[in-house]
This record gives C-alpha cells, sequence and structure tokens, in this order.
C-alpha cells in the first residue's frame, strides 16, 4: 500500500530533510546537503523568498516504509516576470517505483491545477540560488555541494509522467594551466589601462562583507535574463550575506572596481566541499565544522560559484582579469583543477571563456516542463494508493 503524506510538522519536516541520507548511503558521488542549511531553505519563518513564494512538501510512505519525498513551489514574482503560470517541483527524490513516482508528482500537479497553474517545471528551488536542474549525465562523477546529484533512474519516471525538456545546463572541468596564454596576460593588462579598473583581492572574509550588497545588485542585473531569474529582495540579500560571507575563503573572491571604486565585475569560487561534505555526513557538531574548515583551507580543486560583469563593462576584456587573478589564487592554493558551476547551453559567452584551457564538459543537467490539464483532477487530502 501506498500512502501520500503531507509534512505538517517538524518531526515530518525533519524526516523529508533525511530521507536522501538514507537514500544514498554509502554512494560514492552524492554530496550530502548542510542539514541546517536545507532546514533554513524549508521554514517559511526562515527563508526570505517565502516573501514571494508559496509551498508544500508531500513523503511517500509504501508498506510502512519512506520511499520518496518531493516539494511544490509557486514563485509567484517569476510568474509575474516571466509571463507564465507555472509551479516548481524540487526536493524530488525517490526509490526506483514508477508508483511512487506517479504519485509524488501528481500530487504536486494537483495543487498547482488548484491554484490556477497552468504547468510544472522542475527540479528547481525557491530562487536562482537554491539548487536546481536533474543531472542527466555525469553520474560516475563527484557531485558538489551546490547541484543536485541524483540516480539515473529519475529521468525515466520523469519522462513516463510527462515531463519534457525545457532547457539544459552544462558543466565543465578546467585543468588550471601551470602558466596563462600569453594573449590573456596582454588583454588584461590592456583592459586594465584602457578602463582605468582594478582587481581587489581580499585576506580576510570580513574584508568582503561592505561589498557584499553591490555583488548581489549585481547578480539582479546581470542574471536578469537567464532562464526563469527573479532579481533577489533585500531580504534574501541579507539572509545569504549572513549565511554564507563569513566562512568563504577570500582568496578566491576577486572584485574588479571601476575608477569611482564601484563594482565592475566579480568571481566567487570555493575550495571543493564535496568530499568533506562526505565525511560529515552533513552535519556541522561534533567534528564536521573541522572537516570542511580543513577542506577550505587546504584542497587541489576548487568550485567556480559566480562570476558577473556589469553591462556597461561586458566584451571588454574584464573577463580576463579575473582569469588572471584566480590563476594566480589557484597557484597560491596548490589548486589544480576548477569545477564550474551549471551554464545554460545557450550562454555560449560564458562557454567561450573557457576556449584557452584545457577544458571537459562532464556534466549535463536539466529543467523539466509539464504541460497541465483540469481533466483528471485528484482529491488532495492524503491519499492510500492500493
Amino acid at each position: 500500500m501506498l500512502r501520500i503524506v503531507e509534512v505538517k510538522t517538524r518531526k515530518q519536516l525533519k524526516a523529508f530533510i533525511n530521507f536522501p541520507y538514507k537514500l544514498y548511503s554509502g554512494h560514492p558521488n552524492w554530496v550530502p546537503p548542510l542539514r541546517f542549511d536545507e532546514m533554513n531553505t524549508l521554514r517559511k519563518e526562515k527563508n526570505p523568498a517565502f516573501e514571494y513564494c508559496r509551498a508544500r512538501y508531500w513523503l511517500a510512505y509504501k508498506d510502512g516504509k519512506l520511499v520518496g519525498r518531493i516539494a511544490g513551489i509557486i514563485n509567484d514574482r517569476a510568474n509575474k516576470i516571466w509571463n507564465t503560470k507555472n509551479a516548481r517541483f524540487g526536493w524530488f527524490d525517490l526509490i526506483d517505483d514508477a508508483e511512487v513516482a506517479a504519485a509524488l508528482l501528481k500530487k504536486v500537479e494537483d495543487w498547482a491545477i488548484e491554484e490556477g497553474m497552468t504547468g510544472v517545471q522542475g527540479p528547481m528551488g525557491f530562487c536562482d540560488l537554491d539548487k536546481e536542474g536533474l543531472l542527466i549525465e555525469g553520474f560516475d562523477e563527484l557531485g558538489s555541494f551546490t547541484t543536485i546529484y541524483n540516480h539515473p533512474y529519475y529521468t525515466r519516471h520523469l519522462e513516463n509522467n510527462g515531463y519534457v525538456k525545457d532547457v539544459d545546463w552544462l558543466e565543465y572541468t578546467i585543468s588550471v594551466p601551470d602558466k596563462l596564454p600569453e594573449n590573456i596576460l596582454k588583454i588584461a593588462e590592456k583592459t586594465q589601462q584602457r578602463l582605468n579598473v582594478k582587481v581587489l583581492s581580499f585576506k580576510k572574509a570580513k574584508d568582503i562583507l561592505p561589498y557584499g550588497h553591490e555583488i548581489f545588485e549585481l547578480i539582479n542585473v546581470a542574471y536578469k535574463d537567464l532562464y526563469n531569474v527573479v532579481p533577489l529582495t533585500e531580504a534574501q540579500i541579507e539572509f545569504y550575506i549572513k549565511q554564507y560571507f563569513s566562512s568563504i575563503n577570500p582568496d578566491f573572491i576577486k572584485l574588479v572596481v571601476d575608477k569611482d571604486g564601484k563594482l565592475a565585475a566579480f568571481g566567487i569560487g570555493i575550495p571543493s566541499l564535496g568530499k568533506a561534505l562526505i565525511e560529515t555526513r552533513g552535519k556541522l557538531v561534533p567534528f564536521g565544522f573541522l572537516k570542511l574548515l580543513k577542506a577550505l583551507k587546504k584542497n587541489d580543486s576548487v568550485d567556480l560559484l559566480l562570476v558577473a560583469v556589469r553591462p556597461d563593462m561586458q566584451n571588454k576584456g574584464v573577463n580576463s582579469l579575473l582569469m588572471t587573478s584566480f590563476a594566480e589564487a589557484c597557484w597560491k592554493n596548490g589548486i589544480k583543477t576548477a569545477y564550474c558551476n551549471p551554464e545554460l547551453e545557450t550562454n555560449f559567452k560564458v562557454q567561450g571563456q573557457w576556449k584557452h584551457f584545457p577544458t571537459t564538459q562532464h556534466k549535463k543537467r536539466r529543467c523539466y516542463l509539464k504541460k497541465l490539464s483540469p481533466a483528471g483532477q485528484a482529491d488532495m487530502t492524503d491519499s492510500n494508493i492500493n
């Protein structure tokens, strides 16, 4: 017997968060998220995205055993900006069972129809800084703490339930060269002189805090035309600054400022935490924090998280300054490999900047979309499916 139960209590929310730790127990490539981070994201009173989002969560039980979970999200700002009426699904994990997949997806679809939506897309989160995109290539690669890792059978269950590709993201592995190509160095030097810009580097994480708002404001401007992007609110900016800026490695934060001291571009990376998070199983206590701290200080790989260039500074060589400063940070810290965060398959500008380096596309992930019809709407109460 299959039973779908909506998450109503804190105990159920903990079960929702803890489920993938059991599902992927012992898996060599699944990187567990930090449990407190998941809790802060999923609780309405903690996550400022709930200013414009609605969400419901469900658990699937089969013969009394927890076998799956799913979140349904409606981002009202995204629907307004992009002129859509879509719900989102996220936090989608399950055993390899067609019945479980169909029941979980149907819960989100029925809720979406009830709320007047005409489509469901995902996996996506509340905002664009949440994890998004189902892994469809690269299952034999180690995951990262900023992306989704999933079993290959997820794709089959989504497509069997009527979900089709909406967009793909690509991920690249970059081998850090012993020295940069001469043309990159020349472009960087000429750009610095011509535009009267300079790169700021930092010794302490707290020294970056004064630039926190400018960084997120530039994200809002530079990313506004990317897939389903919604500008971050002031409350969200404060949330992310408080949650992440105190623990970053300042060597991998590079800011480019113009002649007036205004932020023109930035690049943010972090030493890869995948192996450390596997060891900690997503817990900071009692010793998880020490393992993460060690990974931040001593590592041979780095995750390139975010890069943005102010629109008036784009296509003027500013990226060469970021590349040069990041390369220097990698040499200083003994970094041999850099991993790019997901890039839209149509974002040729970003992909083009890696052509000067030994690069391999090693992963692909997908956002799915299903158009809905009110016909066949199911009861929204807890269900028993025989």
